[in-house]
């Protein structure tokens, strides 16, 4: 047979089974920029009649946006979406050329575990591609996409990204739905074992999308936001823009629409621990991370949840070289027997061993109350933090209120629970107790407060 047309026929043959997902590919990256390496290797499985075009895996270079990325797609329809130590081979070449190119890793996972027949090969071919993950982590960004179903060890694959995006049809679990179903003695749609609510309530979905396009805008917006990609830019926003309305009241939504650069503000993990919000933006084209403890008038009472949400937040901005802002609303640890009986000490120590040791500045900002254990966490200047500001009208105090103060104070005399009450309340009502010991580098006028901001920010990052 002639070898052009031998080189064309096996060229066809691969195209075909790979066309969905390299329509998947054609849409996320710049039109025909996508350059495919290893497409013509090929496995060898018995239980699937011999030799598999392509390994079930397509990798390859490609841009974004004119950002140089490097794709890793699986193939569902290929050895019915499941993992040869071939496959991993492929993947883990993928994963060193991007390591040694520095450029980011976009996974578009699809598979239902390892496929029938690998034995154990798979599985030492599993560990090295979560093992190359690992020592790529804060050398190039790692995205994961859920483009159907992600079962079994690629899960995990997924939870060690940096970003992970999934579509509301997407399911992504440890172990196949129809395990867990059964080993609860339940009969549970995939949706509510893996699908985006679940992974979202576990913290392990950065953003849900509707389609790849959607990933693909979104995509844009984080490279063009991370200053390994795209440094400090020139903003049009006005450095000094005050915000008056913040004088009369001051809530998440208002801080994002006050500080940040417009159209600069990526939430992540949305649908998680929502009471703090967390996300990359620009203040004064200058990229951070921002942390914003919401809870209203209240305030936010830490639980597991919000603290390895904060936790890991703080990991990724160390990798990316992000300074971080945090708008401290927070009081000390919830009140109840379930966080009591959780592993929320323990997640507080990673915590502040994540604050300490965060290779990167660090600035406060008390808008609410900072209070206990709150205020030495996201308040203090001990743990690291460059600057700590608070608005006028903030409230930094041991106890949130008289009352718990007298709870705490309950064996002392009448006269000096008189003493304590008239104490603590001026303790609650003046943040310039804590500046006056200089503890608060200043107490700020809330309208002002993105001009305060730039400038500690332009001094920290120099």
């Amino acid at each position: 047979m002639d070898k052009i047309e031998l080189l064309k026929a096996r060229r066809a043959e691969i195209l075909e089974a790979g066309s969905e997902i390299r329509k998947k590919i054609a849409e996320l990256t710049d039109e025909a920029s996508f350059a495919e390496f290893d497409s013509y290797s090929f496995s060898e499985n018995e239980f699937y009649e011999g030799t598999v075009g392509g390994e079930g895996v397509i990798c390859g270079s490609a841009t974004i946006n004119d950002n140089a990325v490097y794709v890793i797609a699986q193939n569902g329809n290929v050895l019915a979406g499941g993992i040869t130590d071939a496959n991993c081979k492929k993947i883990v070449k993928c994963q060193q050329k991007a390591l040694r190119a520095g450029a980011p890793v976009i996974y578009l996972l699809d598979t239902k575990g390892v496929a029938v027949g690998e034995g154990v090969s798979a599985l030492e071919g599993i560990g090295e591609v979560l093992a190359m993950a690992q020592e790529l982590k804060g050398e190039c960004v790692q995205i994961a996409v859920a483009t159907g179903e992600v079962l079994g060890s690629f899960a995990l694959l997924a939870a060690s990204c940096d970003f992970t995006f999934m579509t509301k049809n997407a399911c992504v679990a440890y172990a196949s739905p129809l395990v867990i179903s059964a080993a609860s003695g339940k009969n549970l749609a995939k949706e509510e074992v893996g699908g985006v609510k679940n992974n979202k309530n576990s913290g392990a979905t950065t953003f849900e999308v509707e389609d790849i396009l959607a990933v693909r805008d979104t995509v844009t917006k984080l490279l063009d936001t991370l200053p390994a990609f795209n440094g400090e830019v020139e903003t049009m926003d006005d450095f000094n823009r005050a915000a008056p309305e913040l004088n009369q009241k001051v809530c998440v939504n208002c801080l994002k629409e006050a500080v940040f650069d417009k159209d600069y503000f990526i939430e992540m993990n949305k649908g998680f621990a929502d009471e703090v919000v967390t996300g990359i933006a620009r203040i004064g084209g200058m990229a951070v991370g921002a942390v914003i403890f919401g809870g209203g008038d209240k305030g936010v009472e830490l639980d597991r949840n919000n603290v390895a949400k904060v936790k890991e937040f703080l990991y990724f901005c160390d990798e990316s070289g992000l300074p971080v802002v945090t708008f401290v609303n927070t009081l000390g640890v919830k009140a109840n027997l379930a966080t009591a009986q959780s592993p929320v000490m323990k997640e507080i120590a990673n915590l502040t061993y994540a604050l300490y040791n965060l290779g990167t500045p660090r600035i406060n900002v008390v808008y609410g109350k900072a209070v206990g254990l709150g205020y030495s966490l996201f308040a203090s200047k001990a743990l690291g933090a460059e600057y700590s500001y608070a608005f006028a009208t903030a409230k930094i105090s041991l106890f949130d209120t008289k009352a718990g103060a007298m709870i705490e104070l309950a064996g002392i005399s009448e006269e000096n629970k008189d003493k304590a009450e008239e104490k603590y309340a001026d303790e609650i009502q003046d943040p310039v107790n804590a500046a006056r010991k200089g503890y608060i580098d200043d107490i700020i006028e809330p309208q002002f407060v993105r001009a305060y901001l730039i400038s500690a920010l332009q001094l920290v990052t120099r």
